[in-house]
């Protein structure tokens, strides 16, 4: 199966975006702590050019912090200064308006326009209303909760412009595609949950095989990832006439990945850029 999503709203917010950056002095842009590489819109590099950036690796509460740890040094290594957040560190959030006039430039006593872009579901609306302290955006566990621009007057001289979640038009590399689809970041609707189900069985079963035996009582890791989530599906008592329920197994299996219930887990490592 061939994974892809880029709805209209993505389209029309592709073309504002271009048309505000004119007039932007900073961008903040978040990728997933769990696939930095693959939640890096690569459209977004072009659009925004020579703007100054800030990179905020978000959702690290439900990353593998030793591999969170490379990811940070991979980019101090291309001298880019990351930032490891989640909902969790409200404080820390906040303080990014000073280090993001200081990395902009702009004075005081100047206004400082901000545009907050990343890729659907990455967390970026609970972001705005944590930098916020109180809730302006619309928040939700799945892409496409906010499909419009909104700008929004901070004080202290300092504007926001929240952004859509946008993906690119063809995903070129499927594995980029698939590991996308198990965090939430494309639409349950436009992919196969048994497909997802199993490419994310084989990666847990190689990288993560403890927190996978635990969480479903499985024996034996090294088995087929369709032989897995058979054992899912019984254990979790996914069952229908006739046999197992495949569906539902791969159901439970992805939102106890998204959710955290299944520990922290990183899908990829720097590596994968080489």
């Amino acid at each position: 199966m061939t994974i892809g999503w880029y709805p209209g709203h993505m389209n029309k917010a592709r073309k504002d975006i271009i048309k505000l950056l004119q007039r932007v002095d900073l961008v903040i842009e978040l990728v997933d702590a769990r696939l930095p590489y693959s939640s890096e819109n690569p459209l977004l590099n072009s659009l925004i050019n020579e703007t100054a950036r800030l990179k905020i690796l978000n959702k690290t509460d439900l990353a593998d912090p030793v591999v969170t740890n490379l990811w940070l040094e991979f980019y101090k290594q291309k001298n880019i200064t990351p930032y490891a957040l989640d909902r969790t560190q409200p404080e820390a959030i906040k303080k990014l308006l000073k280090t993001a006039r200081a990395v902009s430039g702009k004075k005081a006593d100047k206004v400082l326009r901000i545009m907050i872009v990343g890729i659907p579901n990455v967390g970026k609306s609970t972001f705005l209303n944590i930098l916020l302290d109180r809730k302006v955006a619309k928040v939700g566990n799945e892409p496409a909760v906010t499909k419009s621009l909104s700008e929004i007057n901070l004080g202290d001289s300092i504007k926001l412009i929240d952004t859509p979640g946008v993906l690119w038009p063809k995903i070129e590399d499927q594995q980029s595609a698939y590991r996308l689809a198990v965090t939430g970041a494309i639409k349950n609707t436009a992919i196969e949950f048994e497909d997802v189900a199993l490419f994310a069985l084989d990666f847990l079963r190689k990288d993560y095989p403890e927190q996978l035996a635990d969480r479903y009582q499985l024996l034996d890791t090294s088995l087929e990832a369709s032989q897995l989530l058979e054992a899912i599906a019984k254990n979790r008592g996914c069952l229908r006439k006739g046999g197992v329920d495949y569906h539902k197994a791969s159901e439970v299996l992805l939102n106890d990945i998204r959710n955290g219930a299944l520990g922290r887990v990183s899908l990829e490592k720097p590596e994968l850029t080489l």
